[in-house]
């Protein structure tokens, strides 16, 4: 049996394309290895949401060479979002790729491949659009959680972001698809599902019936063996209250809202194209946090956006110290080639956009160590994902609240919910011990 090594970069939705590319590359025969030195096909899936990450692809590309002169039978297959942007200047900055496919065409590869291998001629299949097939086999990387796409593609065209070019306009997948690969994936043990969307939001919107997200979360949540549903990601646009209270009555629903900002000066959120202002923002966390008392927010934040004053960067500040958030992802904004920001004037100099996102990034570990506090000497619920990362010999899991808790138990606990009282908080992690029963 053949070997493949596949290499993610970008988003969960990228993650779970891998998923299903290992579980077609399984269905021709192949076994998935964790070391690239091993194997015959090696395949790249691919983000284009940052420079930084395009830089990583190509240098881990020019790695990929030392393997392919040690096994010159070696396959290298570049797919994904920057595939699907770059096409064949992929071959052109490394010659040594064999095949190369974009996101709309991630099911064809064991087509492409065969066809590389019958013919031993490097080729290239972009499609510049199109719909991937319902039904396709998964392998999924977690034993835990299941990541089940519910939409593709975004409709929003946000100032700095390729996602509507290289993912295409959304679509959602029909419900019984969807309703079906969950089934399926509780039937294999997954206790928890994680529903993936560039804007889970705006499921639906494109189906012929008056069917939205928080439907859907309804029909979920009625599948007995599902004990928990998380999605991502919200955009703050779309989020109706509708949805708002479906997350309340919902048991199912983890009390857990990942809902970017990216700016707190509404100046800023215009040039982002956002839709949405910071007064906007305000309200919808008010909403939510009173009709889901115990829901953990966290957010994406870009800092050094063109244009962004002193005085805009401040505003970001104090929207962290109003909404407190529980968490962050934050970003110094970098120009992506063909974006509308990469070509706006006031780009900020770089040493600028690392001191204002040290300061962020500051500000925000002081908040979730100080939100963290909140759960000292509480018993909560964990469903355990594995071994700590920073510690072998414990375990880790997430609480509803998306709270990661490391404790000292035995390794068959992994995939269980238990019961942990915390013993200790800090900003990455909380620590607890198991409650006896």
């Amino acid at each position: 049996m053949s070997r493949v090594y596949i290499k993610t970069y970008g988003c969960q939705m990228n993650e779970y394309d891998s998923e299903v590319i290992a579980g077609l590359l399984q269905r021709e025969g192949f076994t998935l290895t964790s070391e690239p030195g091993e194997a015959d096909f090696v395949v790249v899936n691919t983000c284009y949401v940052r420079e930084k990450v395009k830089n990583k692809v190509y240098s881990f590309l020019g790695e990929l060479k030392k393997f392919k002169r040690k096994n010159p039978r070696l396959i290298i297959g570049v797919g994904g979002c920057l595939a699907q942007k770059e096409g064949g200047r992929i071959r052109e900055k490394a010659p040594h790729v064999d095949i190369v496919w974009g996101a709309f065409n991630l099911h064809n590869l064991p087509e492409f491949l065969a066809d590389f291998e019958r013919k031993k001629i490097p080729l290239v299949k972009v499609e510049p659009d199109g719909q991937i097939p319902e039904g396709l086999p998964v392998v999924r990387k977690s034993k835990v959680s299941a990541y089940i796409p519910v939409m593709r593609g975004c409709n929003n065209f946000c100032s700095y972001c390729m996602v509507p070019y290289v993912r295409g306009r959304e679509r959602s997948r029909p419900v019984n698809s969807i309703l079906q690969e969950i089934k399926q994936a509780v039937e294999q043990g997954y206790k928890e599902v994680i529903l993936l969307g560039q804007n889970v939001n705006s499921y639906g919107k494109d189906l012929p019936l008056s069917f939205d997200f928080a439907d859907l979360l309804e029909k979920i949540n009625e599948i007995k063996e599902v004990k928990r549903i998380r999605f991502t990601t919200s955009h703050p646009k779309d989020l109706s209250e509708k949805l708002i209270l479906a997350m309340s009555r919902l048991d199912k629903v983890c009390e857990h809202l990942h809902l970017p900002l990216q700016a707190g000066s509404n100046k800023v959120l215009e040039r982002m194209r956002r839709g949405y202002t910071r007064e906007k923002y305000l309200e919808l966390v008010s909403k939510v946090r009173e009709v889901v008392p115990e829901i953990s927010l966290t957010t994406d934040i870009i800092v050094g956006f063109p244009g962004e004053t002193e005085e805009d960067f401040e505003q970001t500040l104090k929207m962290l110290e109003l909404v407190r958030f529980d968490g962050a992802f934050t970003f110094a904004f970098s120009p992506l080639p063909g974006t509308r920001a990469a070509k706006l004037d006031g780009q900020i100099p770089e040493v600028i956009k690392k001191k204002r996102l040290r300061r962020l990034i500051e500000l925000q570990l002081k908040i979730t160590e100080e939100r963290n506090l909140y759960w000292m000497g509480k018993e909560v619920e964990v469903l355990v994902e594995g071994p700590s990362e920073k510690n072998p010999d414990e375990l880790q899991g997430r609480t509803r609240e998306n709270k990661i808790v490391v404790f000292p138990a035995e390794k068959n606990l992994i995939g269980e919910f238990v019961r942990v009282r915390i013993k200790k908080t800090g900003c990455w992690a909380l620590r607890g011990e198991i409650i006896k029963c």
